[in-house]
């Protein structure tokens, strides 16, 4: 017997195919409770839940009909570990920077005190405040993208950590957020005219995340494991990034590492040259980072050192585009001619491109493409991340 439906959803079934829809209300028509339930499952899968805006009694009903469903939503094809901030977005200039003692492009981490010093300085100023951190930036995307994320980290009981998981939710991401007892952390991120980034960073809760925060079913669950060198800052979180590398090689789970910034490299480099060649399956570079790991300033020279410790990997050149390294192969993909208005989330979208493309299973090579394509498309307005509109808009585009 037909049943009909009404539910408020983001998406219509036609009896053929699957079409998506925004801020509409549509009928379901359906043959048997067991096809609906085999049509939430496809779009659980693909990490649109939360878009789909089922009520809490439907989806309970869901899960009391089919229990597995449960499990298919909670395992997530990329497990990342990072520190969710909320990102302060002020407009400088170079001699802002000046005044203000602080090194042009890249992360310094600071104390509270030192970040009301920098607010205060820019007291005339109207900041953005916009949910950020290097590696949630890339897993909010992935998710977006249509690539079943999880986003691991810790968060404190305010109003900051509560910005932070409405927005894991707005684009459908699984949370493995957990809760403490201090301030979500912050970054206050001065743009300089030309695109620059310069962070300042409090890591507030961040700091404390640990290895019992890691859920390990899911992780072993996964396809890719995903961090930065970011998470390099505490003794902590170091510890919790090794627990989870164990348990990726453990269960063949692909690992990806983005170094992440010059300063992370300088303070570690030694460190990370292990780990990228007894652990890495894929790692994230700029030529800045390169040159620190390896001691050279050529991109080449450095690049066919780092194919001696590492399979695959995307070496970001900035306005010369990006180099991928493939099992001794190496790519030189240019760049498009654009303006750059914000280059904050440049690095984290590229590696949301890649690794989407993976997760698809595109080649390394067109991996590399749609990531630079995602990080000229991002650095091409302000802020780190796309918004709903932009991101289905690249998802249908870039994966079709």
């Amino acid at each position: 017997m037909n049943q009909r439906w009404q539910i408020r959803m983001n998406i219509s079934y036609n009896g053929k195919g699957f079409c998506y829809h925004s801020r509409q209300i549509y009928i379901f028509e359906i043959l048997t409770s067991k096809i609906f339930l085999e049509i939430i499952q496809i779009y659980i899968l693909r990490g649109f839940l939360i878009r789909c805006k089922l009520s809490t009694h439907l989806f309970s009903f869901l899960i009391k009909s089919k229990p597995q469903l449960l499990d298919y939503y909670m395992e997530p094809k990329v497990y990342g570990i990072g520190n969710p901030l909320i990102d302060v977005v002020i407009s400088s200039t170079d001699k802002d920077l000046k005044n203000l003692e602080l090194s042009k492009g890249v992360m310094h981490l600071v104390d509270e005190n030192r970040q009301s010093e920098i607010i205060q300085y820019f007291k005339k100023s109207t900041p953005q405040y916009l949910p950020g951190g290097s590696a949630p930036n890339t897993l909010l995307a992935c998710a977006g993208l249509g690539t079943p994320s999880l986003i691991a980290g810790k968060i404190g009981h305010d109003e900051f950590g509560n910005i932070y998981q409405e927005q894991a939710d707005r684009y459908g991401v699984v949370s493995g957020l957990v809760r403490g007892d201090g301030p979500t952390g912050s970054s206050i991120i001065l743009v300089t005219p030309d695109g620059e980034r310069t962070m300042n960073t409090h890591l507030g809760m961040c700091r404390e995340y640990s290895p019992a925060d890691i859920d390990e079913k899911k992780l072993a669950h996964s396809t890719f494991f995903y961090f930065t060198g970011y998470m390099w800052d505490t003794d902590s979180q170091k510890a919790a990034i090794k627990k989870a590398i164990s348990i990726a090689k453990e269960n063949n789970v692909q690992i990806i590492f983005d170094v992440a910034d010059p300063f992370a490299v300088d303070r570690n480099k030694d460190e990370f040259l292990i780990m990228i060649e007894h652990d890495v399956d894929v790692l994230f570079a700029n030529y800045a980072e390169l040159a620190i790991l390896f001691d050279s300033e050529n991109v080449d020279s450095s690049a066919d050192q780092l194919m001696k410790i590492v399979h695959r990997a995307g070496i970001k050149l900035g306005k010369k585009g990006s180099l991928v390294l493939d099992n001794g192969k190496k790519y030189h993909l240019p760049p498009q001619p654009i303006s750059a208005i914000d280059s904050t989330g440049a690095g984290d979208m590229y590696a949301a491109g890649f690794l989407t493309a993976l997760a698809k299973g595109y080649s390394i090579k067109r991996a590399g493409e749609i990531g630079g394509l995602l990080a000229e498309e991002i650095i091409q307005q302000s802020g780190a991340q796309f918004g709903i509109d932009k991101i289905n808009f690249l998802r249908i585009n870039f994966f079709k």
